[in-house]
């Protein structure tokens, strides 16, 4: 190899997670030559320190929660969970942090991999410097998918680097138990953890700043999720800021708000994401290193007709589910414009990511579930729509009583008391996770709810819930 060899490709995508594998699907599939680039492992935060070692976490905590709420089986599992089991399934499930697989899947396309750090230098290029130090120089003739991610954000406390906090990479990855975690925020993450760990047998003591957990969701979600977790051992504390942390003799010490201090042996800030574009060379091309990157609906950068922002970076959905339908989006653009296709740019045309804006979907994988898509009511309200709110008692619902004894949840359905279409739907209860896909399709195909009272759930299943809601819309 030659200190620095320059290839040219047709698409040059810089990330190989979850959305940068997708763009490079797409592409290939459409017959373009494409080098994907990557520092890390391929397969990205999604598969080795978020979504699938968070989830192979949750899922036995999940299950012995369900089982305890089953008659004739809650005496079998009152014992606590085996924590070397549960982490070494967590292990399997991010191929112990191995990505031959994800390098194989690569390969299967015809996609070529660049491992090493690439940073964009000038139009159409991008400079990869490698583990061994020598640069290869990609350029694109039509497009760079900037797939980079986001990171987690921490807090401008004095002394935090020296204090090894916890991020959500060490929550999802840590081979030991701690006896002791505070946890930051009230999030996603924050809930999740709290929920695993304080289940593996830590003492978790959860400090949000606001009123409330998920302040993304329904309040209703917050605080039922609020209320499982002060019920399985967990001091959860709203209102609550923390103004220093230290670490004493290997010990965590958390100095709140109103000077109390608050000990343990790890500390896990959950205080949300920042953009990985701090240093990939955006100052070559005119952006602002650091700065999430605006996006048409084809996840075209503002200002850049060759360059794409997908996934995080774009700060339109930071969820991997969502990323993957904006990869399919722009790889499907960018295919369409290098081959002179007639762009299908109107909403919900298969070059336009219009579900970011009205029909995200997301499940939190607590105990409860809490699941949502669309506007909450007070986003729905804010955006200036006539709308309904209608709520409904899951334990209502014969399903839920026979998938648990003492079953607790609460479905509300956002409509549009003009177009008489759903904007949004929000359901609370253990195993509402696979109810979120049908309010999905509701909520996207803006099925209107005359229509829907033909949509006839199965008996008896908890989906019930649905004809409990429109009972409750007609009558309201």
């Amino acid at each position: 190899m030659t200190e620095t060899e320059t290839n040219a490709y047709d698409v040059v995508v810089l990330g190989a997670g979850p959305v940068g594998e997708n763009v490079a699907d797409r592409t290939r599939a459409a017959g373009l030559t494409t080098a994907v680039v990557e520092s890390e492992l391929v397969g990205g935060e999604c598969s080795y320190w978020a979504c699938m070692p968070s989830k192979a976490l949750l899922r036995p905590v999940i299950a012995r929660a369900d089982a305890r709420r089953v008659p004739g089986l809650r005496q079998s599992v009152q014992g606590p969970l085996d924590a070397s089991a549960v982490l070494a399934h967590r292990d399997y499930y991010t191929s112990n942090w191995k990505d031959d697989g994800q390098v194989g899947w690569l390969d299967s396309i015809g996609a070529d991999l660049y491992r090493g750090h690439g940073r964009l230098t000038g139009p159409r290029t991008v400079t990869v410097t490698g583990p061994d130090g020598g640069e290869r120089v990609l350029t694109a003739r039509h497009a760079v998918a900037v797939c980079t991610g986001s990171r987690a954000a921490l807090p401008g406390l004095p002394g935090l680097d020296a204090v090894k906090p916890w991020t959500s990479r060490e929550a999802t990855s840590s081979q030991t138990v701690p006896g002791r975690l505070i946890v930051i925020g009230g999030g996603v993450v924050a809930t999740e953890m709290a929920t695993v760990w304080q289940a593996l047998g830590s003492q978790v003591t959860l400090l949000v700043r606001g009123k409330g957990l998920l302040p993304r969701m329904e309040p209703f979600a917050g605080e039922l999720i609020a209320e499982a977790l002060k019920e399985a051992g967990a001091d959860v504390r709203t209102g609550t800021s923390v103004e220093s942390v230290t670490r004493e003799n290997g010990t965590v010490v958390a100095v709140s708000g109103t000077g109390e201090r608050i000990e343990a042996d790890e500390i896990l800030f959950a205080t949300g994401r920042a953009p990985r574009t701090d240093d990939i060379g955006l100052e070559s091309i005119g952006l602002d290193p650091g700065s999430w990157l605006p996006v048409d609906d084809s996840l075209r950068v503002t200002g850049h007709d060759w360059l794409y922002a997908v996934g995080d970076v774009n700060h339109r959905a930071l969820l991997t589910h969502q990323g993957k339908y904006q990869a399919r989006i722009a790889g499907a653009a960018i295919a369409a414009r290098a081959t002179g296709e007639t762009l299908l740019a109107e909403p919900w045309g298969a070059h336009a990511a219009t579900a970011d804006h009205t029909a995200v979907p997301q499940v939190v994988f607590t105990d409860p579930e809490a699941a949502a898509v669309g506007l909450s009511l007070a986003e729905a309200e804010e955006a200036g729509h006539r709308v309904r709110a209608v709520d409904v008692d899951l334990s209502t619902v014969s399903g839920a009583g026979l998938y648990a004894d003492g079953y607790q949840g609460r479905a509300r359905m956002v409509v549009d008391i003009e177009d008489e279409i759903l904007r949004g739907v929000t359901f609370v209860g253990p195993g509402v996770g696979e109810l979120i896909h049908s309010a999905t399709i509701a909520v996207a195909g803006q099925v209107p709810v005359s229509r829907l009272w033909h949509a006839v759930p199965s008996y008896p299943t908890i989906s019930e819930v649905w004809l409990r809601l429109l009972e409750a819309y007609r009558e309201a």
